[in-house]
């Protein structure tokens, strides 16, 4: 090992070779080819699917780049994906949650029957709502962490009991679907899509909170003695950003666009908290360390009880918001609502866009990028007018080749050792 010459302004990880050659653009390269080489593939293979789904559907049919499409997609896919985001922070652990859509159909059956038929103030019932999702979450916590059941089968229980008993809860009126009237602010919330203005400003603020970020850790870094990012390089970094976001908003207000729809923006705003959460927090230190070796973890002194409780809920939490924007898309509550192809497609998206089955890989990304490219399929087939069988079989393949190649990466991290 050759070690370079030390001095009391050179940052302490800058005095070995081998760190210094990963620096700069050519080091950057190296990192990336190595990564890759060694199964390390993040979320590359979902952008490069994405990218071959929108080119061949644009093919097939111009107008699926549309503005006014390309709004819709993201509308239609910010209740869903809120239920996966919750299925990629379980999928974290290395278990699973099937219960996602029917958790989202109880909420959206408890606010409808609280805030219509029961006439109760709007925010008792959205409160209602989200408690029913949170003591879902517990009970499931309770009975994994207290008798050892498998997440799979308490979950799979769990799928069973609350569709009745979302039946139950909505049998309580007079049919089996609930109209909520347009005025209710959550169908306004659900159904509202944002000023070019408003989407471009919160845009604008959240390059600056992720500035304020980077400006804290380079001040962090540099307490600690290790070389950090210029503030330049800083800035720069946040205005190329958000140049490059701001590229599809302007898109989608565009010929005819709709425009940036509020659950789009919430779906969005919580996969931002929950991503920091993971990476920034020591519970999030901890969800990662578990779902790489829950025994490693809980000899390291990690309340490991409290952790999986606590994901639980946040994943049944997510799922009852999920559910409540799709009763406001829809514009009521019903029987139907968060059934079985919501509930597939949320945990299909969690693993289509990245997340490993196996635990301890992932982000809260993985949940944007795996709804995009189901709702990209969906939507390119409903243009070409093709039938729902079809529809079907194109998503079971797609997963199918996301868990192959989930599981092919693995492969290629424990060859490598860095599994």
């Amino acid at each position: 090992m050759t070690i370079t010459s030390t001095n009391a302004t050179t940052p302490l990880d800058l005095q070995d070779e081998r760190l210094i050659a990963g620096r700069g653009l050519a080091g950057a390269i190296s990192t990336a080819k190595d990564r890759i080489s060694s199964g390390q593939l993040g979320p590359l293979p979902v952008i490069v699917g994405l990218l071959v789904i929108g080119g061949i559907f644009q093919i097939l049919n111009p107008n699926y780049l549309s503005a006014y499409n390309v709004s819709n997609l993201l509308w239609q896919s910010a209740a869903v994906g809120l239920m996966a985001l919750g299925v990629v922070v379980v999928l974290l652990l290395g278990e699973i949650d099937l219960s996602v859509g029917s958790v989202a159909g109880l909420s959206s059956a408890v606010f409808a029957v609280g805030a219509v038929n029961q006439g109760w103030p709007e925010v008792l019932a959205l409160v209602a709502a989200l408690v029913s999702g949170v003591v879902v979450g517990m009970i499931y916590g309770f009975f994994y962490t207290r008798f050892g059941v498998p997440s799979f089968l308490i979950t799979l229980a769990g799928l069973l009991a609350l569709q009745g008993l979302q039946r139950l809860v909505i049998s309580t009126g007079p049919a089996n679907s609930i109209a909520l009237p347009r005025d209710t602010f959550l169908v306004q919330v659900g159904q509202t899509f944002v000023p070019l203005g408003v989407a471009l400003g919160l845009l604008a603020l959240t390059m600056i909170g992720h500035l304020a970020v980077g400006l804290s850790g380079r001040r962090r870094r540099l307490s600690f003695g290790l070389s950090a990012p210029s503030m330049k390089s800083l800035v720069i970094t946040s205005v190329v950003i958000f140049v490059v976001l701001s590229l599809p908003i302007l898109f989608t207000y565009s010929d005819g666009g709709r425009g940036i729809a509020v659950p789009v923006l919430i779906f969005v705003g919580l996969t931002i908290v929950l991503d920091i959460a993971l990476r920034r927090t020591g519970w999030g230190r901890s969800v990662y360390a578990i779902g790489g070796n829950v025994e490693a973890a809980r000899r390291a002194g990690i309340k490991v009880d409290r952790v999986y409780i606590s994901v639980f809920v946040i994943c049944s939490t997510l799922a009852a918001i999920g559910g409540l924007m799709l009763a406001a898309r829809a514009g009521s509550a019903s029987v139907a609502t968060a059934a079985a192809d919501e509930n597939l497609n949320a945990i299909a998206a969690a693993v289509i866009g990245g997340t490993s089955l196996f635990g301890g890989r992932g982000r809260a990304w993985s949940a944007l990028l795996g709804i995009l490219v189901i709702y990209a399929i969906f939507s390119g087939l409903n243009l070409l007018s093709l039938p729902d069988p079809v529809r079907y079989i194109i998503i079971g393949g797609v997963l199918l080749v996301a868990v192959v190649t989930d599981s092919l990466s693995r492969r290629t991290r424990q060859a490598s050792g860095r599994a």
